[in-house]
């Protein structure tokens, strides 16, 4: 059977190329005589991998040297506890967007630690937009500002990053991460799960500035205290060695597009041909408000939960895969990371034409 274009939310497709070179150096990687996975993760052949992927990070993010690059465990859920737990030590406070699912699981988290202003919410519309901010409503003495840059069950992204002046900004970027250009100078963290953008699950990026190191609380397992694994090179234990390999492969790959300047214009591309048919239909709704609408996650909807069943039937058919909505809102999604190619857009866009005609 041939490869399918695979619309999944995460795990989500990797490039072809990654996945080719990691077939091809599964049981032998260079001149080792080994998997990586077999490597020990202090010896120099594993450390050379290791390296030139934190460089690659730097490089296609344009990482300053004021900041440190980890590669951990734990998924970003891990990261919900591990940002209050690391930068809640001052006023005790911190300023959270209600934007989606994970961002309001990361608020319930971060109340376990300190208190927790909402500063705007779209909950009580379903999450179809980024909520509205008053910077009336900012807290200045917070110890961070903490957003999730793109929802995913919710097809939304910030078109605009809020002005959050002298307390640093927060962002979960796990489902847009290296999708477009960011300066990193206006975060004091980003972190991001692999599994949508970088590459295969168990992986997680954090990116901090270096003065907000070794602020933690006494509680906090050493696990998860960033200075203590930028002081370890993210080896406090064994990290998620093939992980970070696969990770590297995916990165050169992305390197080759141009990096996240190369394949911003290609994901606009892709997502505008796919809210060209939405927005032109008689069938198919968006469920995300235009103004708000993410260009990883595009959600949509038919006349029926039955008829929506049918299309992602249909589709799988088609070798179209991975397009049922998240279990939370139902309906329809369609995933379009890095790695998904134009032609597999060009494909649902086709396809969702033809199933409209015959209802």
């Amino acid at each position: 059977m041939g490869r399918v274009y695979n619309f999944a939310a995460g795990p989500a497709a990797m490039p072809l190329e990654a996945l080719e070179t990691a077939a091809r150096e599964m049981t032998c990687y260079g001149d080792t005589g080994m998997s990586v996975m077999e490597m020990s993760h202090r010896s120099k052949m594993y450390l050379a991998i290791y390296d030139e992927t934190v460089a690659l990070v730097k490089e296609l993010m344009h990482v300053p040297d004021d900041y440190a690059i980890l590669l951990l465990q734990g998924g970003a859920t891990q990261q919900f506890a591990a940002v209050p737990m690391n930068l809640m030590t001052g006023s005790g406070r911190a300023d959270y967007i209600d934007s989606g699912n994970f961002a309001h699981g990361a608020l319930v988290e971060a109340g376990k630690y300190g208190k927790v202003n909402v500063v705007a919410s779209s909950r009580d519309e379903n999450y179809r937009a980024i909520p509205a901010w008053d910077k009336a409503a900012f807290d200045p003495e917070a110890d961070y500002f903490y957003i999730t840059s793109n929802n995913t069950i919710f097809g939304t992204r910030y078109a605009a990053l809020p002005d959050t002046g002298s307390v640093p900004l927060v962002a979960d970027m796990s489902s847009n991460i290296l999708s477009e250009p960011y300066d990193v100078t206006k975060f004091g963290v980003i972190f991001a799960g692999a599994q949508k953008n970088i590459g295969p699950a168990g992986l997680t990026l954090v990116v901090a500035r270096k003065d907000l190191l070794g602020r933690c609380m006494p509680i906090t397992p050493k696990i998860m205290d960033w200075q203590k694994q930028a002081e370890n090179g993210s080896m406090i234990n064994t990290p998620p060695t093939y992980a970070i390999y696969m990770a590297g492969l995916c990165l050169k790959w992305l390197k080759k597009q141009g990096g996240a300047e190369g394949i911003e214009p290609v994901n606009i591309e892709k997502a505008n041909m796919l809210y060209d048919v939405i927005d032109n239909s008689r069938l198919f709704k968006g469920t995300a408000d235009p103004a708000s609408r993410s260009r990883m996650n595009v959600t949509f909807v038919t006349d029926s939960p039955e008829r929506d069943a049918e299309f992602v039937k249909q589709a799988a058919a088609k070798g179209l895969v991975n397009l049922k909505g998240h279990r939370l809102v139902g309906g329809i999604r369609a995933s379009i990371y890095n790695s998904m190619p134009v032609e597999g857009v060009k494909a649902l866009a086709k396809f969702m034409k033809e199933f409209e005609s015959h209802v």
